[in-house]
């Protein structure tokens, strides 16, 4: 249980715009794998059945870029608890070389599986993705 967790991605050709570098929607859905596969990772398999994450919003800083075949490092983290239904995530891509080239912030709100519904983060959530 922890509020970081790392992945790695790796550019392939799909990945590739026609600038020549992975292209910026890729950067979003790597962002909703890494976020996704954290969930998975600490979440308990209950939690995992009962709720499920949409994304509400997006603030991303892109100060670099790589190419097909080369590796970037995501790091996601979870500062601070929930705000009601919200929870604000960060994730930093770094290159090879452990530069950050693409910074984001996301909120992520926590949906009810079975009604549909928006609902507060419920403290057992929470106390599985805070720090210490």
């Amino acid at each position: 249980m922890s509020d970081r967790f790392s992945k790695t991605f790796t550019a392939t050709a799909h990945d590739i715009d026609v600038m020549g570098h992975v292209n910026n929607a890729v950067w979003v859905q790597w962002m909703e794998a890494v976020a996704t596969s954290h969930w998975e990772a600490d979440a308990t398999p209950e939690q995992v059945e009962k709720y499920v994450w949409v994304v509400t919003r997006h603030e991303i800083d892109y100060r670099g870029n790589v190419t097909e075949g080369e590796s970037v490092s995501a790091e996601t983290f979870i500062p601070e608890g929930p705000t009601g239904a919200r929870f604000v995530r960060h994730v930093d891509f770094r290159n090879s070389a452990g530069k950050v080239i693409v910074s984001a912030k996301t909120t992520w709100a926590m949906i009810d599986r079975e009604t549909g519904r928006i609902m507060r983060v419920p403290p057992d959530v929470t106390a599985r993705f805070s720090a210490g």
